[in-house]
């Protein structure tokens, strides 16, 4: 029997840790063999392989009609991104099967990626994923299969107009309790972008004014929405992914962020160019209004996988095609505050001697810096004005040296 002979029969995908998934861009070539191990000489048909890569949802739900009458909705839809076959080793031409002998046999193989694919994921009602089958066909035995998963990543550049673009909003809230009116709450906030992503910190300026007789509490966080679809209905779940919370506002006050922190952690990309699967996300900024439901102010977000370029570099690819909007720089909430002129910080005697060249006695036999650390007034003072007559004429003493000596 072939099970007696046969020792392994794997898929091994190139750039891969062993056992850990391989990970692959849209448009990228994927390269690997199929390792396939005999204790003894055996006889065997054909060795064929597939790459499949598919979006799949499904969900259930419980709907009753009546009393006593009940029963489940199913819902599920597929999308097919990739599909690929080949053949490893074929029969020969006569019918007969191939005989290996034993020992160590790879079958490399290679194949292109489409040029658009959606990036892995999996989810609660629904997944996408991509993998490399492979099917070994024995004369009067069964198929032998192996399997390997790898990940396709979809590049997401946020170095681009629509994604650098600020996002801001408001909010107001009147709280009520037993029909009493207890005041309003509002709300402001300004992100400098859409996109980020993982690893970025995004600075939240907002600004929010209680103006209820009781305290209220103000946080933020970042959510994830999972979209799946099928036959014309939705399904989502969302989940927090990292939150933030802020002081306790008291009754009349009013508290400004000035760039407050919220790190985005390791999450997928956002899936946004599927049809029955979406990964989406935003910022919520929100206040706990004792008594009353919450304040809450979404702005959105996606989640990229190519970070924010330097801002010279991004000049030249992105400002030389588009033009960039930064009018909202001006109206962030609070200004910064202005640095104190010199003058007001040291006082003329402080300022001539901290300009003076220090004592050799002061500096010791090694200086502690570079020397032009000590020449500040040198650096300040005017050049000299020019002149006609040499203000340093040489000695009479000094005998003029003969050029032809």
């Amino acid at each position: 029997m072939i099970f007696d002979r046969l020792k392994r029969f794997s898929i091994v995908l190139e750039g891969a840790e062993r056992d850990g998934p391989a990970a692959f861009s849209p448009g990228q070539a994927v390269s690997g063999r199929v390792v396939l191990e005999l204790a003894a000489a055996a006889r065997l048909g054909a060795l064929r392989l597939r790459a499949m890569g598919a979006a799949r949802v499904h969900w259930t739900e419980s709907r009753s009609a009546g009393s006593s009458t009940a029963y489940t909705q199913s819902y599920s839809d597929q999308v097919e991104f990739l599909s690929h076959r080949d053949t490893l080793l074929a029969p020969p031409d006569n019918g007969e099967s191939t005989v290996l002998q034993a020992g160590r046999h790879e079958f490399p193989f290679t194949f292109q990626l489409p040029e658009t694919l959606v990036t892995s994921f999996e989810g609660k009602h629904g997944s996408v994923r991509y993998w490399v089958k492979a099917k070994l066909h024995r004369p009067w035995a069964t198929v032998k299969k192996a399997k390997r998963e790898f990940t396709v990543i979809e590049p997401i550049d946020i170095n681009t107009p629509a994604l650098l673009a600020p996002q801001a909003g408001a909010r107001e809230k009147l709280a009520r309790a037993w029909y009493c009116n207890r005041g309003q709450v509002s709300v402001t906030a300004k992100i400098d972008r859409k996109g980020y992503t993982p690893g970025e910190v995004i600075p939240i300026f907002a600004e929010i004014d209680n103006c209820t007789s009781r305290a209220v509490v103000p946080k933020a966080a970042i959510i994830q929405t999972q979209t799946f679809i099928a036959r014309g209905t939705k399904k989502q779940k969302r989940s927090v992914v990292t939150s933030i919370t802020g002081d306790s506002i008291p009754a009349g006050k009013r508290e400004v962020w000035h760039g407050r922190a919220l790190k985005i952690p390791p999450v997928g990309p956002s899936i946004l160019q599927c049809r029955i699967l979406q990964v989406e996300y935003s910022l919520k900024v929100c206040v706990d209004i004792p008594g009353t439901s919450k304040l809450l102010l979404e702005l959105p977000l996606v989640i990229g996988t190519i970070p924010l370029h330097p801002f010279g570099s991004r000049t030249s690819s992105v400002s030389s095609q588009y033009s960039v909007n930064l009018d909202w720089l001006s109206t962030i909430l609070e200004q910064p505050e202005a640095p104190p002129e010199y003058s007001a910080v040291v006082s003329s005697p402080e300022a001539e001697q901290s300009l003076a060249p220090p004592c050799r006695s002061e500096l010791g036999d090694i200086l502690e810096g570079p020397f032009f650390a000590y020449i500040q007034e040198f650096r300040l003072r005017p050049p000299p004005l020019y002149s006609e007559v040499d203000p340093n004429p040489p000695s009479d003493s000094i005998r003029p040296r003969c050029m032809t000596c």
